[in-house]
This record gives C-alpha cells, sequence and structure tokens, in this order.
C-alpha cells in the first residue's frame, strides 16, 4: 500500500508546552566506556564503554507512571540500567503528571552521573495516553534542541506518531563527530500491519527533512519480527539490528530494534543485543516483570563520521547543538 509522503510531513513542534527540556546540568569530561560482544548472552554493556564508541538502546518501560516510581526496587534497576548506555529511547511513559522522567533522572544522576532528557507531548486515540522520550549522558552526547518534533500524522495512520530527534558526539571534533537522527517509535499491536505499511515513509521522509542528516535510525517497540515488518522491511539496505533473539522478558517475542540503512550508517560496528534484566542483576522472572514486560535492545556505532566529515544542523550564527 504505497501513499503520498504529503500523508506524512514532518514539522517541528518545539514548544513549551509540547517538549520538556532540563538545562541544569553541566558538561564534564568525557567517561570511559566499556562496549561488548554482539552476543547478548556472552556480555553486557557496562557504562564504561571505549571512547571511540558509543551505546544506543531502546526500552519500552511498561506503564513507566506514578505506580513505578513508587516502586523502589524496580526504579533501581532502570537507573542502573540507564547508565549502562550513552542514549536510551524510552516508550510507554504514562502518567498525567510531568514528573516521572524529572524523578527518573534525578535518581540515574546520583553518585555524579550526568544524564538529561527530552520528553514528547502526550499522544494516543485512546485516554490512556503515552509518551516518548531520550534519556542521554551529556558527557558522550548533546542533542539538537531545534531537531526535536513529533510526525505530523494529518490522516490518523499512525496510533502513536513517532518522536524525531539529532544527537551528536561529544569529545571528538565537530567536523568529524557522529550525528545522527532517531525516530522513536511504539506501534499498536492490533495495527502492527497497516503501521508498517507507514513507517516506510517516515523513515524517507525524515531522511528527506532538508536537514541532510543521512544517519537515520528508527528504534523503539516494533511489535513485530523482522521477517514480518512489511513494506517497512523492503526499504533498500535496511538492517534490523537484533535478529533471532527475544526482546520480551518472558523470552517469546522479538518486538524490540533498531533499524538503519547498512549504506549511509557506516558507523555500525556490528555489535547489538538484548540486555537480558534477569541475567544482570540476578532477578527472577516475576522481579524482571515487576521492572517491565521488555528488556532494552541496544546497538554499538564509532564516535566518528564513517570516513565522512559530520553533517551538522547549524542554526545562523552557531551551532544549535548543547
Amino acid at each position: 500500500m504505497r501513499k503520498s509522503l504529503s500523508y506524512l510531513l514532518i514539522i517541528v513542534l518545539l514548544s513549551i508546552g509540547g517538549y520538556f527540556f532540563r538545562s541544569d546540568l553541566e558538561t564534564l569530561l568525557p567517561q570511559p566506556h566499556q562496549n561488548n560482544h554482539s552476543d547478548s548472552s556472552k556480555f553486557e554493556p557496562s557504562g564504561d564503554s571505549l571512547k571511540d564508541s558509543i551505546t544506543i538502546a531502546s526500552f519500552n518501560i511498561q506503564v513507566f507512571g506514578q505506580s513505578k516510581l513508587e516502586d523502589s526496587a524496580a526504579m533501581d534497576i532502570l537507573a542502573r540500567t540507564a547508565r549502562r548506555f550513552d542514549i536510551i529511547a524510552v516508550q510507554e511513559i504514562r502518567s498525567k503528571s510531568q514528573d516521572v522522567m524529572p524523578r527518573f533522572i534525578d535518581l540515574i544522576n546520583r553518585g555524579g552521573h550526568r544524564y538529561d532528557y527530552v520528553i514528547g507531548p502526550r499522544i494516543g486515540r485512546t485516554v490512556s495516553k503515552e509518551q516518548y522520550a531520550y534519556v542521554y549522558n551529556t558527557d558522550r552526547l548533546e542533542l539538537d534542541p531545534s531537531s526535536i518534533h513529533t510526525v505530523y500524522d494529518p490522516e490518523d495512520m499512525l496510533h502513536r506518531e513517532p518522536l524525531v530527534g539529532t544527537f551528536r558526539v561529544r569529545g571528538v571534533s565537530p567536523d568529524s563527530a557522529f550525528t545522527f537522527t532517531l525516530i522513536n517509535i511504539h506501534t499498536d499491536p492490533d495495527e502492527v500491519d497497516l503501521e508498517l505499511n507507514v513507517l516506510d515513509d517516515v523513515f524517507r521522509a525524515v531522511i528527506q527533512d532538508g536537514r541532510g542528516e543521512d544517519d537515520v535510525i528508527m528504534l523503539g517497540d516494533f511489535n513485530t519480527e523482522p521477517q514480518e515488518s512489511g513494506e517497512f522491511g523492503s526499504l533498500p539496505n535496511i538492517h534490523w539490528a537484533i535478529q533471532g533473539v527475544p526482546s520480551n522478558t518472558r523470552g517469546t517475542k522479538l518486538y524490540d530494534n533498531l533499524v538503519f540503512s547498512t549504506l549511509t550508517t557506516t558507523e555500525f560496528t556490528g555489535r547489538a543485543g538484548v540486555f537480558d534484566l534477569c541475567k544482570a542483576y540476578n532477578l527472577t522472572l516475576e522481579q524482571a516483570l515487576e521492572v517491565s514486560d521488555h528488556f532494552p535492545v541496544w546497538a554499538e556505532f564509532t564516535v566518528e563520521e564513517g570516513g565522512k566529515r559530520g553533517r551538522i544542523a547549524q542554526a545562523p550564527g552557531g551551532s544549535n547543538y548543547r
């Protein structure tokens, strides 16, 4: 079902009422990192990764709201997990209060860590609205605030329109630093086939949005296996970082992934995996399910553009990044 890109226009909705940023964090020197092997059963990202790579992750934190905030054991696991990655795309934030992410970030930053976040508006067709967010290590990455926007979907083809944002690696020359755009998505499990036949247009539209960024990574909860991805899976040179490994906590389905073009995103090191909370923290299945019914998924990328100068969106008079 091929659609016109006019059905899915990309617009910037950067406003006080729609997006929330923290601005009270000072920049520190990059922390050393240690990365791992692509077989998630053999290693786990530790948060002490090498300076020549970054880890990008996605995590559907099931019904992330007030009840989970009050579960100290679950929140401790979530904070410790967040510190293992340089950036996490978060799905399924559900709360009418806007204190979920500030409280989460404060917990992550205990002990001197420097993480920040950006969160999108509450979206969805039902009374149970959700929000997307990006949680990122400000020692390793900087956000271009002007890039943050929600995909405009006037014909309501997607239940939860993706949140888009562009980031740049810190600690290397801006001329060579890896820059990338993320598309955070949580498909409707009841309309997966229809939505997958829209996401290919979303992917193309973000690439063609005029910013000149060709490293575009769609990540999140796709509610499907790579081999059942419809029109989205037919995009040329498309690569699913996670294959053949379940990402749900019960170990039965691969729902979560990071997807990008192998032709343009040559910064991918080939290392990717599912972060098994049970193995990492010696949890029972029941304890892990208190955290989420999903495990985080992640992939590793080099800190410099693949032999090319960084494609950096700049505003008149200087850089947009912070």
